[in-house]
């Protein structure tokens, strides 16, 4: 039998012809052709039509073995075709292409007979400016970046412990599974809340809001975490959506993406409280790691028991330094010596006190006798006499008493009243003679 390639095998009389000696044209139900002359007959179609320059954005580009598999979108519809970059081409091409360029480009049909993929090998592709959706998402990156929205310091600081996560995901994704399953491996008595919401199309937006605010306005709620699995850009626009950040940013709740993979980057990532580059990335950052704080709880004591017992053993020895000190093993001695002081200090301040009592009495004996001498009452007891009137005021002038004024005179011993007789020559007053002492 000739090779199947060939499609020219041997006909067998009264039995239905081989499928690859049957052209597709003419298969029928009792003469089928074979998938690899349909896939051989399609290829020499698709062969036919040349290379063909078209314009559009780049929507995805990823590296494999050197090569490049990628997206290009149309610039006004949602048409997508997907192309193929070989290592050989690839080295001829600016080096600086990326999602969101606007390129054209210079591609070939081709079919993979194997697979029965259909695509276009890039043989030549350069830069045409900014693509629109791109721009667009620039657009709405500055404006959210100048009203605040990506500042640090309005964002929400994660719990340390939280008891329910919020979870806004597909449902039976990968995304929730990895979630679930690397956040009860940490934690094992972790609970969520899960909402199901579309992840990408027309629905992901208003389902996505929904779901976060019904998550935010739970009490029981600590954090929110909004997963999905990776994809293309175009399938992640809905996480760079005007409305979704807004309501993100507005929720009282803290709000984890966990959108795509490392190399994903929508504006949620920039709005969201914490960034997770992974599902698997945010259930570790936001539910703790339960052997890691046994272990942490542990070092904890251990350091506590270390410094303690240090604590303890460095006071132990400086009692024991104290205890030996002579202050404290013979204490007596300290009080007979104090006591010998106290005694000569008491003997001394008697003799000071006794000095100067001794000295102010002295002082005054000498002052009262001072005092005795410029007393009126030792004037008076010499035999002089004072005069006053009536209204105390004393005599100094012969005119104050004139004739007829009654006054009182006091002498060394008491006080009797008189009349004035007006006022008499002065005469010479005899030279008083001492009364012989008693």
């Amino acid at each position: 039998m000739a090779s199947p390639t060939s499609f020219q095998p041997t006909a067998v009389p009264g039995e239905p012809p081989p499928a690859d000696s049957v052209r597709p044209r003419d298969s029928r139900p009792d003469a089928p052709t074979s998938v690899a002359r349909l896939n051989e007959t399609i290829r020499g179609f698709v062969q036919n039509w040349g290379s063909v320059w078209v314009e559009g954005e780049i929507t995805a580009f990823n590296l494999r073995g050197g090569n490049v598999f990628g997206r290009l979108k149309d610039l006004v519809t949602d048409a997508t075709v997907s192309f193929r970059i070989w290592s050989s081409t690839r080295d001829r091409l600016p080096g600086d292409l990326k999602v969101g360029d606007h390129v054209v480009a210079c591609v070939k049909a081709d079919y993979y007979v194997k697979s029965g993929d259909f695509g276009f090998s890039v043989s030549a592709m350069r830069h045409m400016g900014l693509g629109d959706q791109l721009e667009r998402l620039e657009r709405l990156r500055a404006q959210l970046r100048a009203e605040g929205l990506f500042d640090a310091a309005r964002k929400k600081p994660i719990p340390f412990l939280p008891h329910v996560i919020g979870l806004i995901t597909g449902e039976n994704s990968d995304a929730e599974k990895d979630v679930h399953r690397n956040a009860e491996l940490r934690w094992p008595q972790v609970r969520f809340r899960t909402k199901y919401a579309a992840v990408q199309g027309d629905r992901c937006v208003p389902e996505t809001i929904a779901a976060l605010k019904a998550l935010d306005a739970d009490p029981d709620v600590d954090v929110i975490v909004i997963a999905r699995g990776g994809g293309d850009p175009q399938t992640l626009l809905g996480f760079s959506d005007e409305r979704m950040l807004r309501a993100v940013a507005a929720a009282s709740t803290p709000v984890v993406s966990a959108i795509g993979h490392e190399n994903d980057h929508p504006l949620l990532d920039d709005v969201a409280d914490l960034r997770a580059s992974t599902p698997t990335d945010a259930a570790k950052r936001v539910v703790p790691d339960v052997a890691e704080q046994r272990a942490l709880v542990g070092q904890l004591r251990a350091r506590l028991t270390m410094r303690l017992t240090q604590r303890v053993g460095h006071d132990i020895a400086q009692l024991e330094q104290l205890r030996s000190r002579p202050a404290l093993r013979t204490p007596e001695a300290m009080l007979t010596t104090r006591a010998h002081e106290v005694e000569l200090l008491a003997a001394r301040g008697r003799d000071r006190v006794d000095r100067a009592l001794q000295q102010h009495e002295r002082r005054t004996a000498e002052l009262r006798a001072t005092l005795r001498a410029l007393s009126p009452a030792s004037t008076l007891a010499r035999g002089y006499a004072i005069a006053h009137l009536g209204d105390g005021v004393i005599v100094r002038d012969a005119a104050q008493a004139p004739a007829s004024t009654p006054f009182v005179v006091t002498v060394g011993r008491g006080s009797f009243s008189a009349h004035s007789d007006g006022e008499v020559a002065e005469a010479v007053t005899p030279a008083r003679t001492e009364p012989p002492a008693t």
